[in-house]
């Protein structure tokens, strides 16, 4: 009996020794944050460690120096990477932005004097526009997703739009009621335009949607919200607005439709009634199917008039409406808060005066509804609406427009208006900052300083912050850089005057006008006070061009400068016409054309600005011969004609890209110089336009392959382009004659 007992004290022991064996050498689970910080600095990581302190106050995060090691603590995951974004910017000096990245580290990280504690005055920090989806994001896979939703943490936003993947969603609710493909591809829209059709403003442009995007994009969602949340954030989700297919009155031949259209280039939209039962109930689905698939943090986007008016301006009926849309949410979701756009009070003033608005938002309990005051730098409605009347809200940076790439900002509004706000007493509900571009990827400058908002509740002083986020951008800084930027914020980013970034004629379809409506050529500057910028970032090249920043911005810069160049030059094409000057309308035109390969060459040099990464990508997604020239199609006509061969958006999309310049712009430019000499003293230009325009839907038709390596040394190009330049632009700028010519 003894030797029994001690076989099996032995076993056991044996058993206990190999389980605590296999305790030991099992990996142990890395958190979220951890995962994060190795991310952005793998060799570095492990001189870092986290500490997560759940707590319901505001966010929050501290950070010191502990045992050898910098300890990061706050209480979420987006806490704790903006606690190691500050130290990264404030210790090492370094920066992460989408445009030039500097994080070299010094060998022995410095220490932290003494605990640094850092509190949010923003229970929100909002992300992204529904436009944002398309002008910049849709190709991007999850490698693209993994990055940006790093930036967005390091950053401090808690609160992303997050409408990927919706169009799966719909899918599978109308095909419970036993719509068919025939039904729904003339509904679905291409992948470029997802976010004016899920407003209401198309239909079924760039389709039909392959079936493979919607089960790929599914699965890209869940792994974007799986993210997200384990971060900390709270994903907005959309919710349903009443926007149904044409096909609608197949299966529900009594349903109360409105029949709309935005702008006459695209076919009619069909909103459903929110009187009518069928409202609810599908809302009510929606919301059901999604939050199975994608799960919920209780906020919901829905826009009921993007820029579309309401049938009626009857505050009663604007109230009854928003009142049924609410309770289709809480239907689905009891806990359900609705955050809207505030972007028709801007675009359609003229209709939502404050009876309308009051009537508009009234119906739902204050804290129930966020209004996101989209383009508070440009105009903040909050101040004509006595701060929405009650319902939180967010005051959010617009900035860009279409994702042109053009030097812009109110750096000083940035600067400046978010705390004062916060500060002013009739603020009211303010909660929250947001960033709602309509694209990304340029002007890293703009978006630095609105996130720097997040952790202070005082204005920030520009003469301060600039020089901190140039060495930090370019690993150090001296008086002539500093002087440079100083130029820059009295010229290009001072705000006034124009709404948004100022665009090249190089880019306009072909004129002899100064402008045309989606390139307007109008600065808030006169172009040649941006020449001392430039011979400055010329001069200090030697000392900063290794720099991913720099030469970023140094390319950036050289770009807006030969881009406003462009003007003077094509109107002295425009007045040799006018006076029967044949010599120098020939002079001209060969620099114009120059002026564009010039640029097209300068722009290779940094993937910033490459055509072959967008057009590449697109296909990408693609799983047969027919969808990546499908997807490659959209990609093409999003960023030239935007729609149809006659489409008004035409241009309102274009980018200053390498291998667009060369390919695009300058053959146009070209066709037009050929005509005008062909016609000479008789040019058409009507009849140029309707010619052009199927030689441009003939390129957003076809298929051709662009580098997507950058291509040679841009401080040299940048400063062969300065020596070939500088001393033309000035004098030809000064004489610039205004030309008017009506057609």
């Amino acid at each position: 009996m003894t030797n029994r007992y001690t076989i099996l004290i032995v076993f056991c022991l044996v058993a206990l020794l190999n389980a605590c064996q296999q305790a030991a050498v099992k990996p142990q689970e890395i958190s979220p944050e951890v995962e994060l910080i190795q991310r952005i600095i793998p060799d570095r990581a492990n001189e870092f460690e986290v500490e997560i302190l759940p707590s319901d106050s505001a966010d929050w995060f501290e950070l010191e120096s502990k045992n050898g090691k910098i300890l990061l603590r706050g209480n979420n995951g987006v806490s704790v990477a903006s606690a190691l974004y500050y130290y990264l910017a404030e210790y090492c000096h370094c920066q992460i932005t989408w445009n030039g990245t500097n994080l070299n580290l010094p060998e022995e990280l410095p220490v932290i004097p003494e605990k640094v504690h850092k509190d949010s005055p923003y229970e929100y920090r909002y992300y992204l526009n529904y436009c944002t989806f398309n002008y910049t994001m849709s190709w991007w896979d999850w490698e693209r997703w993994e990055q940006e939703i790093d930036w967005m943490a390091l950053h401090g936003i808690n609160m992303p739009l997050a409408i990927t993947g919706e169009e799966s969603i719909w899918d599978e609710v109308y095909r419970s009621y036993g719509f068919t493909d025939e039904d729904l591809d003339p509904f679905f829209s291409g992948p470029a335009y997802f976010g004016w059709f899920w407003m209401g403003n198309l239909d079924g442009w760039g389709g039909p949607l392959p079936k493979s995007w919607k089960d790929s994009h599914r699965e890209l969602q869940k792994k974007i919200l799986e993210r997200e949340r384990e971060l900390g954030m709270k994903p907005v989700l959309p919710a349903f607005t009443g926007h149904v297919p044409a096909s609608f009155k197949k299966y529900f031949p009594n349903a109360k439709l409105k029949q709309t259209n935005w702008g006459n280039d695209f076919d009619d939209t069909y909103i459903l009634d929110a009187d009518d039962p069928l409202f609810a109930e599908i809302g009510k689905k929606f919301l059901e199917v999604q939050q199975e698939i994608y799960g919920t943090d209780h906020l919901y986007s829905a826009d009921t008039f993007n820029e579309n008016e309401p049938p009626s301006d009857d505050p009663q009926y604007l109230s009854e409406l928003s009142a049924k849309i609410f309770e289709g949410m809480k239907s689905a979701d009891p806990d359900a808060v609705w955050v809207m756009q505030g972007w028709l009070f801007y675009s359609h003033r003229d209709f939502w005066k404050a009876p309308q608005i009051q009537g508009l938002l009234g119906a739902v309990p204050n804290d129930r509804m966020i209004i996101l005051d989209l383009a508070a730098e440009i105009e903040p409605i909050w101040k004509r609406t006595e701060a929405f009347y009650g319902k939180e809200w967010i005051w959010c940076m617009l900035h860009n427009f279409g994702g042109n790439i053009s030097l812009f900002g109110r750096i000083e509004n940035v600067a400046e208006h978010p705390a004062a706000a916060l500060n002013d007493s009739t603020s009211g509900q303010l909660k929250g900052i947001g960033l709602t571009m309509e694209a990304i990827e340029q002007t890293p400058v703009l978006y630095e300083l609105m996130t720097d908002n997040t952790w202070r509740d005082t204005p920030i002083d520009l003469k301060e912050w600039l020089p901190k986020y140039i060495r930090n951008r370019y690993g150090s800084t001296n008086a002539d850089i500093e002087k440079a930027w100083d130029i820059l914020v009295q010229t290009v980013f001072n705000g006034q005057v124009i709404r948004d970034g100022a665009e090249s004629i190089l880019v306009a379809r072909p004129t002899f006008e100064g402008y045309r409506r989606w390139a307007r050529t109008k600065l808030n500057y006169a172009p040649e006070d941006l020449l001392p910028a430039w011979d400055r970032f010329i001069q200090t090249a030697p000392e900063f061009g290794t720099s991913d920043g720099f030469q970023y911005d140094l390319v950036d810069l050289t770009r807006q400068v030969l881009a406003n160049y462009a003007l003077p030059v094509q109107q002295q094409i425009a007045s040799a016409y006018q006076n029967n000057d044949k010599e120098n309308f020939a002079k001209y035109s060969r620099e114009f054309l120059e002026l564009i390969d010039d640029l097209n060459r300068l722009l290779a040099t940094r993937k910033d600005f490459l055509l072959g990464h967008w057009l590449a990508d697109a296909r990408s997604w693609g799983t047969t011969p027919d969808e990546k020239a499908l997807y490659e199609q959209n990609a093409r006509d999003l960023i030239t004609l935007w729609g149809g061969a006659d489409n008004r958006l035409h241009e309102y999309s274009n980018r200053q890209w390498s291998g667009l310049l060369s390919d695009f712009y300058k053959p146009r430019w070209e066709q037009f110089f050929t005509e005008v000499t062909q016609n000479w003293g008789s040019f058409d230009q009507q009849a140029f336009d309707d010619e052009i325009s199927q030689w441009e839907w003939n390129w957003v038709t076809a298929h051709k392959e662009f580098p997507l390596e950058a291509q040679g040394s841009c401080t040299e190009v940048a400063k062969e382009l300065y020596q070939k330049y500088r001393d033309r632009i000035a004098p030809l700028t000064k004489t610039l004659p205004v030309i008017h010519y009506n057609y």
